[in-house]
Order: structure tokens, then C-alpha cells, then sequence
């Protein structure tokens, strides 16, 4: 489930996805800032180009670099502001190509032993009204298509799909 809203020229994308796994296995993957490569489509060039030998922690720089649109990639820098051990952790861009990135990833240990974990992103585009059509046009279809592979691919690795 993908749901986009748009709030005083902020947009905000949220996601949910029941997995197969225990909260402590699904916070070991999502917390390893190395397995952010595993589950972004591979046409994107996503590369971290910062060391990352420590599991999600607050004031964590990362840095890499990621395909904003075809031929087109851009550097970006986040900074991991929040963590509670396997609750949630944010992270903020510092730098990109965004004027504002705002990234919650909240998990929640169900009765059956799943981990249900909800992603929901706050971002505001540059140029105004421009970066509103860009939005209408591309950046809102790009960004589904990103959380659409990231589903299956969550599916296929813990989900036996």
C-alpha cells in the first residue's frame, strides 16, 4: 500500500508491509545502512560512498550517490537524527536533491511472530511552482516505482514470494 497526501507544499509518501521475519531480524536488515543497496532498483546506481561499519545510529552521516533521472545522478547526504533500538529510526537529508526529506521507518512486532513495518516520508521539492509539475510529472511515479521494488523484493527475501 502506497498513499501519497500533500500538506502546505509538502508532500508525503507512506507505506506499510507485514514480513515473515521476527522485529529483531527485520531491525538487523533495515538498521545495516549497507542493505539500503538490496532494495533500490538497480537502474538508480545507488552506491554508498561513506563508510558504514556501524548499525543505524543517531548523528550517523551517510553518503552516496543515487540516479535522480536517467544519465542524471546526484549526491545526497542524510543523517540518521533519531533511533530507538527496534522501534524506529529517522533519517534527514542533509543534501540532495530535495529541499526537505523527512524519512520515518517505524516497526512493530505482531502476535504472530511478523513484523509489520510502516515507512512514511515528508518532502518538499525545489523551484516552487516547477517542482510541483515535476512532481505531477515524474517524481510521484518515480518514487512509487521505487517503494513498488522495494515491496517485492522485501517480499522475495522474507516473504518466500
Amino acid at each position: 500500500m502506497i498513499q501519497f497526501k500533500k500538506h502546505s507544499g509538502i508532500y508525503t509518501l507512506a507505506t506499510e508491509q507485514v514480513l515473515d521475519v521476527s522485529l529483531e531480524k527485520a531491525w538487523d536488515f533495515f538498521s545495516a545502512p549497507e542493505n539500503l543497496q538490496k532494495i533500490t532498483p538497480s537502474h538508480m546506481g545507488f552506491q554508498i560512498t561513506s563508510a558504514v561499519d556501524k548499525k543505524a545510529y543517531a548523528g550517523q552521516i551517510i553518503t552516496y550517490k543515487v540516479g535522480i533521472l536517467p544519465g542524471i545522478k546526484s549526491s545526497w547526504v542524510t543523517e540518521i537524527t533519531q533511533v530507538e533500538d527496534k522501534a524506529f529510526f529517522i533519517d534527514e537529508q542533509r543534501f540532495g536533491p530535495y529541499s526537505m526529506w523527512h524519512h520515518e521507518h517505524w516497526f512493530e512486532e505482531l502476535p504472530d511472530g511478523k513484523t509489520l513495518m510502516k515507512d512514511k516520508i515528508s518532502y518538499k521539492i525545489p523551484l516552487g511552482f516547477l517542482g510541483h509539475i515535476a512532481q505531477a510529472i515524474f517524481i510521484k511515479k518515480q518514487l512509487k516505482g521505487i517503494f513498488e521494488h522495494r515491496y517485492t523484493t522485501l517480499e522475495n527475501l522474507f516473504n518466500g514470494k
